[in-house]
């Protein structure tokens, strides 16, 4: 006849998450009920390609063994929608702000010793395209102590 919220208790029974709720004392004799229940499970990365609910109807006025009861399986979907944002490149400008936010490594070689060593080479690999498209502008390499670099044809081919 009416909608009442259901008062609901979680524990755990033999290692196994239960939750109890209450749904009214005393019934009438053949009197049937309706239950909507939405459950919210947290932390289901391991959990699989489902979970698995039992849902049982006990009466504590019925000593009988045949209480009623129902497997419920729900498949498990991980749905995410995704987007690679890149900088949206002025074609033809010669201001550097125009090709993207200036990003700048570093990179330090130290010889922690107690030998001296020559003849180092350092290799570093920069992706500059994802595709057809520009990821990174590669504007300037240069080095300090010393040292000599060499470097792709890809740096700076607008002359930014």
């Amino acid at each position: 006849q009416g909608q009442e919220k259901l008062s609901c208790n979680p524990k755990k029974e033999n290692g196994t998450h239960v939750v109890l709720c209450e749904l009214g004392n005393p019934m009438k004799a053949g009197a049937q009920i309706t239950v909507d229940m939405e459950l919210s499970v947290s932390r289901l990365e391991d959990i699989g390609e489902a979970i698995t609910f039992h849902l049982q109807l006990r009466s504590k006025n019925s000593p009988s063994s045949s209480n009623a009861s129902v497997t419920v399986t729900v498949p498990v979907e991980a749905e995410a929608e995704m987007q690679l944002r890149g900088w949206h490149w002025v074609e033809g400008s010669q201001r550097p702000e125009d090709h993207g936010i200036k990003v700048e490594h570093v990179y330090e070689l130290h010889n922690k010793g107690p030998g001296i060593v020559s003849g180092v080479t350092l290799s570093i690999a920069v992706p500059h395209l994802l595709g057809d498209h520009v990821l990174l502008y590669l504007l300037e390499l240069g080095t300090e102590g010393g040292m000599n670099c060499s470097h792709h044809p890809a740096l700076n081919p607008a002359q930014v």
